[in-house]
């Protein structure tokens, strides 16, 4: 019995593991790009100075990234590095992995070529992510990074602003990545490891039982997407096969709080944002994902 679930929550974190790690890739080369061929003047001439418009500006920009929750963190580090604001960075954090064109395609096919779905779940994404950030943009002064990366990224910073040749600059990009890929891959494998321990040992039918009132069945629903940590490319076939047993809205909340909010990326959003951040954050996401639920 031992060796069965041991085995089983082995496949879950490798399987995590080998979803994750093309996205991680991508998004610490987009962040090494970032860092070394993009200004801090182009980014200032994209977002708008008004913050209503920045946060709408952001949350639908998050459609052009195909980027995984877990890639998203590095470009959202090294654009608040380049001084993006935060209720700019943040919508777009949220929204990138859920309305970007290869996880709408996937949740249309997920659910037998329902459009319904893809607009329930684009639709809450873009709501709670524009909330999320007009509330940030009063609350927040200053981009809540952890001291430790905005040194070295100083020291680097002065490094660049002399005239560079495109192979110097791409050797750096290449360097960077490498770097904020191990700075990031080790909370990606602690958190896979958490996720696929909790899916292991979690009983589906406890779930089941708890989840009988719409409130409780999208509480249910969300706690499965935190604690599942699915890539949000594959995360609509899982959240398929409960449309027998849970309710629309229920499944909607699963599916835009598990690429906002899981066990993989909160530790990312640990080890590059202060504590008390990341858990404002991740309460206004859970209420803004639970009341629009229930609407649904």
């Amino acid at each position: 019995m031992f060796s069965q679930s041991f085995l089983q929550l082995n496949t879950i974190f490798i399987s995590i593991l080998i979803e994750s790690i093309p996205f991680i890739l991508i998004g610490v080369f987009i962040s090494g790009f970032i860092q070394m061929f993009v200004s801090e003047e182009m980014i200032a001439r994209i977002i708008p100075k008004n913050r209503f418009l920045a946060v709408l500006y952001a949350t639908l920009f998050g459609a052009l990234f195909p980027a995984c929750e877990c890639g998203i963190v590095p470009i959202v580090r090294r654009l608040l590095l380049k001084g993006v604001p935060l209720h700019a960075a943040i919508p777009f954090m949220l929204t990138a992995p859920i309305i970007n064109p290869i996880v709408l395609f996937s949740t249309y096919i997920a659910f037998g070529n329902q459009i319904d779905m893809v607009l329930y779940r684009s639709g809450l994404a873009l709501v709670v992510a524009f909330l999320v950030g007009i509330i940030l943009s009063f609350q927040f002064k200053g981009n809540q990074l952890l001291e430790k990366g905005t040194r070295n990224t100083h020291h680097h910073h002065h490094h660049h602003s002399t005239k560079q040749t495109f192979k110097k600059k791409f050797v750096d990009m290449l360097s960077h990545a490498v770097d904020e890929f191990f700075s990031v891959g080790k909370y990606l494998i602690l958190g896979a490891f958490i996720a696929a321990a909790m899916q292991t040992y979690l009983k589906t039918s406890t779930l089941l039982e708890i989840g009988q009132t719409d409130v409780t069945s999208s509480i249910v629903m969300m706690f499965l997407a935190f604690v599942m940590s699915l890539c949000s490319e594959a995360d609509a076939f899982i959240a398929s096969s409960f449309s027998s047993t849970f309710s629309v809205g229920s499944i909607v909340a699963f599916l835009v709080i598990g690429p906002m909010v899981d066990i993989k990326n909160t530790l990312m959003m640990l080890s590059v944002f202060n504590k008390r951040f990341v858990f404002i954050l991740i309460c206004y996401i859970a209420i803004f994902v639970l009341v629009g639920s229930l609407f649904i």
